[in-house]
């Protein structure tokens, strides 16, 4: 791995943890930062996105070590291929292993961002789902603007 895109990863991973110990160092927690649209909240959540599929950490576990491998795999394939690509995919990983250490020590992902769009309350999410977001959206765009080049 090229050491710039390594350091998404790693930054990625840190600034994760390091925000959820600090949001969870407080017991209950409920911060109004912007009134009716964005606060600072807790959830000790057990499941993937929304809740699905709560309490299954075996599932998570063997899901988590599966799109590791094929992360790790995808980047080594596209080595040569653009940083945005690459930095993309250390999004991915980065907030993969960010959740992932979560459920290792915790038995669940933290979350505290909290927003309401629209007058709907979105399920609370943290900087490890924001980067898988934000990688996966760059993927999804580079698949759009390459579309006769394989990815895998």
């Amino acid at each position: 791995m090229k050491k710039r895109d390594l350091l998404i990863a790693i930054i990625v991973v840190l600034l994760d943890q390091i925000t959820k110990y600090v949001v969870f160092a407080y017991d209950r927690l409920n911060i109004e930062v912007i009134k009716d649209f964005f606060y600072i909240g807790q959830v000790k959540n057990t499941g993937a996105a929304w809740g699905v599929f709560s309490g299954n950490m075996l599932l998570f576990y063997i899901v988590t070590v599966v799109a590791l491998y094929f992360i790790v795999d995808l980047y080594r394939k596209s080595y040569d291929r653009p940083f945005y690509l690459r930095a993309s995919l250390m999004l991915i990983l980065g907030g993969t292993i960010g959740n992932f250490i979560d459920r290792l020590v915790f038995s669940y992902v933290r979350d505290f961002f909290d927003f309401y769009i629209f007058g709907y309350d979105f399920p609370l999410f943290n900087i490890a789902d924001a980067a898988l977001v934000c990688g996966v959206i760059l993927v999804i765009f580079y698949v759009i603007k390459n579309p006769h080049e394989e990815l895998i």
